[in-house]
């Protein structure tokens, strides 16, 4: 029987993020093709029962039984549930913000770039290189007591609850909504971008005094950051995670928002007794041009070439 706590109290967790806000189905199943070969047993995914039964498609193909499936969902304008749109009245077409996008998600269309919505993820990586701000991001709010019944009908394993806001009512509103619907495990997701040390603290010790689920915290680095493998990168997420233990919310804590291959060994040189980390942009980043080829899944030396660069990344979980 399927037991995430158990995996967790391992400490040697590796999910996968596909993207919060990511609906590009193919992209999904192929990457979850990939890291569940890899021996990743843990995903990450868009709060749709597309995305869920794309990622279970991909989990299939790699012939992977015991994984845990994972919806994010979140508070209204934070980012990892936002989208970018462009103005296209402003839009020069300079075509900055095509070469930035590591989705894929920004094309030529007429006089101007649109950008897909599905393919989206709200990283914010074209609006810094606009030059002139003729791009901006946009959340749709969503009723957890709408979108949630359908999702946990698909046998999902975890909610995960974005809370990059400063507004404390906004999110216990949301978390008491989340607790009502599903008694599974439910993961806390938060930077230090809104909240000071002592803050981030006091809003997960609130949150856990009205959950009796299982309770995990995602500690955010830097969000939607990690396509550099270096410690600069990564290093937020440790700190963040370094408070989190400190405040002794909950023993299952994991990594993410600027995770790479540094992650783990400076987590574990700083002494951190994580369970483990969730890697997003630069999991997808190092087999980008192989899950891109149109034979991916059927092309056995291309697939196999990806896969030892995605067994590198997961083993750095061990």
């Amino acid at each position: 029987m399927k037991n995430l706590q158990v995996y967790l109290e391992n400490k040697k967790c590796f999910k996968l993020i596909c993207g919060a806000g990511n609906k590009n189905l193919d992209e999904i199943t192929r990457l979850c093709a990939l890291y569940a070969a890899a021996g990743c047993r843990f995903f990450d995914l868009n709060a749709s029962v597309e995305a869920i039964r794309a990622a279970k498609e991909g989990i299939k193909i790699a012939k992977k039984e015991e994984c845990f499936i994972c919806v994010s969902v979140g508070t209204k304008n934070d980012p990892h549930l936002s989208k970018c749109k462009i103005d296209t009245t402003k839009c020069l077409s300079c075509g900055n913000c095509e070469d930035v996008c590591i989705q894929k998600a920004i094309n030529k269309a007429s006089d101007s770039y649109i950008i897909s919505e599905e393919r989206c993820i709200g990283c914010g990586k074209c609006m810094e290189v606009c030059p002139v701000q003729a791009i901006e991001r946009y959340s749709k709010e969503i009723s957890f007591s709408e979108i949630l019944p359908p999702l946990i009908k698909e046998d999902i394993d975890c909610i995960e609850y974005h809370t990059i806001t400063d507004n404390e009512e906004e999110v216990m509103q949301g978390w008491k909504e989340i607790t009502d619907i599903f008694d599974g495990v439910l993961s806390v997701c938060l930077d230090r971008s809104k909240l000071g040390n002592e803050r981030l603290a006091s809003r997960l010790n609130s949150m856990k005094n009205v959950c009796s689920n299982i309770f995990m915290v995602q500690a955010d680095g830097a969000p939607m950051s990690g396509g550099s493998d270096d410690y600069r990168t990564t290093l937020q997420t440790v700190a963040t995670a370094d408070i989190v233990l400190k405040a002794n919310i909950t023993p299952y804590v994991i990594m993410s928002g600027g995770t790479n291959s540094k992650t783990m060994e400076l987590a574990r040189q700083c002494g951190l007794d994580v369970c483990g980390f969730a890697v997003g942009s630069y999991a997808r980043k190092i087999v980008k041009e192989y899950i891109e080829k149109e034979d991916f899944l059927n092309n056995n030396e291309i697939f196999n070439k990806a896969l030892e660069i995605a067994k590198g990344l997961v083993n750095k979980a061990c």
